[in-house]
């Protein structure tokens, strides 16, 4: 396990131990504080274990990656199935999922060749010999819209099995977990910039989250467009961000990609069919 990170350490008088520590991963910068009784040293090896889960992901769901698992399925699932490893069976099962209840806003295959709304139907999963295959030629998963969040949900799995019960993680300022209390308060405040529109959830252009996810989506610059619309097959164009807390890392991701490209119909009832409590528009 190899320990190529950064980390600032102190110690209270109480005993307790805060512990922050950044490194690059997943095309971004990831942030983490840990707050526990726990020495430096056995925090630094959580780090250390998360470090190693997150480019376990890259390795197997980075769809620029020509060398990952997920580069590899999209070259040769459309001539036969695809024996998948448990974690991407997961991912691609869950996202098949979500794009049924998000109606089609949420659709990992919008990067393939010839896209139309209904190339994702060629995406066969097989529960059985856990294969995938591509009924149609062009066919690609591209899980960039997702990721972040699933590895959210991975690194809370590493937290709860070291009995770390205070903790921030933030991923490249869009995909942030918080878990248990900050040293001096009750959650973890996060900020926003001065385009925040204030909701009755938030306060001072911040929000206080405990035991919660906020993953945002959109174009941080009108210069960046990324997300395509699965309704037009077009890029979502315009400077704006659209942020969801929930309580899982992996679903808000899928929520806040969905909610951004919908329209403000669409959005209004898949808001109201979930019970999205805070959603805010950047």
């Amino acid at each position: 396990m190899c320990r190529s990170f950064q980390h600032l350490y102190r110690q209270s008088s109480d005993g307790d131990g805060l512990l922050y520590a950044w490194f690059p991963s997943m095309h971004t910068r990831v942030d983490i504080i840990l707050s526990s009784q726990y020495s430096e040293d056995k925090l630094l090896l959580v780090i250390a274990t998360i470090q190693d889960i997150l480019r376990q992901l890259e390795k197997t769901a980075n769809y620029y990656d020509a060398d990952s698992e997920l580069a590899q399925i999209n070259q040769t699932a459309s001539l036969h199935p695809v024996k998948l490893s448990s974690s991407l069976y997961e991912m691609i099962y869950l996202c098949l999922e979500y794009h049924r209840k998000t109606l089609g806003c949420f659709d990992v295959t919008v990067h393939s060749e010839h896209y139309t709304r209904n190339t994702i139907q060629s995406v066969q999963l097989s529960a059985e010999d856990q294969t995938v295959f591509f009924q149609k030629k062009g066919t690609t998963i591209n899980l960039s819209g997702f990721l972040k969040g699933y590895a959210l949900e991975r690194i809370r799995e590493i937290l709860e099995s070291y009995a770390i019960r205070n903790a921030l993680i933030n991923i490249g300022n869009s995909s942030i977990l918080a878990i248990g209390n900050h040293p001096n308060g009750k959650g973890w405040k996060v900020d926003f910039d001065k385009r925040l529109h204030i909701g009755k959830d938030s306060e001072n252009n911040a929000l206080i989250l405990f035991d919660e996810c906020l993953t945002t989506s959109g174009n941080d610059s009108a210069e960046r467009k990324h997300l395509i619309s699965p309704h037009s097959g077009k890029l979502v164009e315009g400077c704006k961000q659209l942020a969801v807390v929930t309580t899982n890392g992996a679903i808000g991701e899928i929520f806040s990609t969905s909610l951004f490209v919908a329209d403000e119909e669409l959005r209004a009832l898949l808001i109201d069919r979930f019970h999205l409590k805070t959603v805010i528009e950047l």
